[in-house]
């Protein structure tokens, strides 16, 4: 088992960087190698069970369990215990970080140190992955993003559950089988097309990262099917209820 040691790292199609990125590892999550070649290792992101190849460069043998995990949007780890210090990396929301000391107001880890107040303890999780979600709004679309600097319509709902406690499928066709079938809809709620899926943020709109917007965007739900309808791809397959 391998842990990440970069903010993000992308998990491919195939070994090589101009390969279709199929998922992300964010720091600290754990990768279970299978095979390993130039530069490259096969294998099983432990987090969601994605499949594919990651650059050996950006992980890490020695794995360490996490104490905190990354609770604001995004955050810097710092070179040294001061907001002066230079940067060493811009972490996103979820990372896996273990806390190997404090001074003051910060935390010092491996991705260096950490403002206390932009972490929250494990098993401190969030109250509400609606208001999770919304927080991405104008974070911009990226096919198989997680982290806070783009992410795909399913990231987006797997990061919004992963940060309040909830096990969550990469993809949206798994997504679907998630909750139950409802009719009446409410905050919450999730609606899928295909290949795609949204967060209810009442029961007249949605927040989600599309294609359209290039961008994480909230709009009235009558206007999304409006537009997917009118370009060919149907109307919505599925309203679920976690």
């Amino acid at each position: 088992m391998r842990q990440t040691n970069t903010p993000s790292s992308a998990l491919r199609r195939a070994p090589s960087r101009d390969a279709e990125q199929l998922d992300q590892l964010l720091f600290g999550e754990l990768f279970e190698v299978l095979d390993e070649a130039d530069g490259w290792a096969f294998g099983q992101a432990k987090r969601d069970g994605y499949v594919g190849y990651v650059e050996t460069a950006t992980l890490i043998g020695q794995t360490t369990a996490p104490t905190h995990t990354v609770r604001a949007l995004r955050t810097y780890g710092f070179s040294a215990p001061s907001i002066k210090a230079a940067p060493i990396g811009l972490y996103s929301m979820n990372a896996l970080l273990t806390a190997e000391g404090k001074d003051g107001r910060f935390i010092k880890t491996a991705g260096g140190w950490f403002v206390e107040e932009h972490l929250a303890p494990i098993g401190q999780p969030e109250t509400d992955y609606v208001g999770v979600a919304q927080r991405f709004v104008g974070a911009p679309y990226q096919w198989g993003g997680r982290e806070s600097l783009g992410l795909d319509c399913s990231g987006l709902v797997q990061q919004a559950f992963y940060a309040s406690g909830q096990a969550c499928p990469r993809d949206s066709d798994q997504q679907a089988a998630m909750g139950e079938p409802v009719e009446t809809l409410r905050r919450g709620d999730l609606v899928f097309w295909r290949g795609h899926v949204a967060i209810l943020t009442s029961a007249t709109d949605i927040v989600h990262a599309n294609a359209t917007h290039m961008a994480v965007v909230i709009e009235p739900l009558a206007e999304a099917i409006a537009r997917t309808v009118a370009r060919g791809s149907g109307e919505p397959t599925a309203y679920r209820r976690i």
